[in-house]
């Protein structure tokens, strides 16, 4: 829901320059005579024919904020009482005075300010719309589990495993390497002594390695993947020589973390999430399809240049 939210937040900030309550789309004109207070409203200040709310400052300024972290302008934001009050008396009050001026000039019957709020109306009500259909939607803790007990299996986590190397810049230092890894010699002192990569310093360890199938996602050239996760590889196993960009590569394989399934308390709020907006466009989709069933459309392809 919070993508809606934020799509409503858009419109909103868009908005502010408009107006609050008493915008000229919704048919309402400057009052004349002596304004009456909103009931139970807690007035912060009085412009003209217009009131002004704490909850219209309120939301005012939570729109000001938002606009602002968007373009990643944090210290500009309204955090203090006093940048409060100075917003208020600044641009607030000053943009209730221009409105009133705009509607007495009759502004707002100008065409192309007319369709531009009718485009704005249009938006607000839809959006209020979707809104109002995605809040009755909700999963339930049983779907979740069902969802997971379903898709185990592509909920896994990819077996990974960890890899020791020696890198070195001929064939035949390769070979004298493994001959003492062969009669026991700790792979990763020699590692220590022999190699040539970065990882010599500790001992070789590359870390765990997951079988990036994606080629261009690959942190390794190919041949050492394939090595690496050679069924024929086991844990504790050393492999043959192999040539690389860098030099004769020798790898161990120290050890296995098996696929598994994630976790269920692990992903919950995910799966919860990827469900809840399944309904949800499943929900907006009916819903435009039954109107869209009950309302006369013609479109003019012929016209569209």
């Amino acid at each position: 829901m919070d993508r809606y939210k934020n799509f409503l937040a858009v419109f909103f900030i868009a908005f502010v320059f408009l107006g609050c309550e008493n915008t000229p789309f919704l048919g309402t004109k400057a009052k004349q005579g002596k304004p009456k207070p909103p009931a139970a409203a807690n007035v912060v200040a009085v412009v003209g024919n217009y009131y002004i709310t704490s909850d219209d400052l309120d939301k005012e300024i939570e729109n000001f904020n938002a606009l602002v972290s968007s373009q990643g302008l944090e210290k500009n934001k309204i955090d203090t009482r006093d940048k409060k009050l100075n917003y208020l008396r600044n641009e607030l009050v000053r943009k209730y005075i221009l409105y009133q001026e705009a509607l007495d000039r009759g502004l707002e019957k100008k065409d192309e300010v007319a369709k531009a709020l009718e485009r704005t109306k249009i938006n607000l009500l839809v959006t209020e719309l979707l809104r109002e259909e995605i809040e009755k939607i909700d999963v339930s803790s049983k779907e979740v589990e069902d969802f997971y007990n379903q898709n185990k299996d592509l909920l896994k986590e990819p077996e990974q495993r960890k890899i020791l190397e020696i890198v070195t810049n001929t064939q035949d230092e390769a070979k004298q390497v493994y001959i003492q890894l062969l009669n026991g010699v700790d792979f990763a002192a020699l590692a220590k002594q022999y190699s040539k990569a970065k990882t010599a310093a500790n001992g070789g360890d590359v870390g765990f390695m997951a079988l990036e199938l994606d080629p261009q996602k690959r942190i390794r050239f190919d041949k050492f993947y394939e090595v690496a996760f050679s069924p024929s590889l086991e844990a504790g196993g050393i492999s043959s020589i192999f040539k690389g960009p860098e030099g004769y590569y020798i790898i161990k394989l120290e050890s296995i973390k098996k696929s598994e399934p994630k976790a269920l308390a692990d992903i919950w709020d995910n799966i919860k999430s990827w469900l809840l907006f399944e309904k949800q466009q499943k929900a907006i989709a009916e819903l435009a399809n039954k109107l869209q069933g009950e309302t006369k459309v013609e479109i003019y392809e012929e016209k569209v240049r």
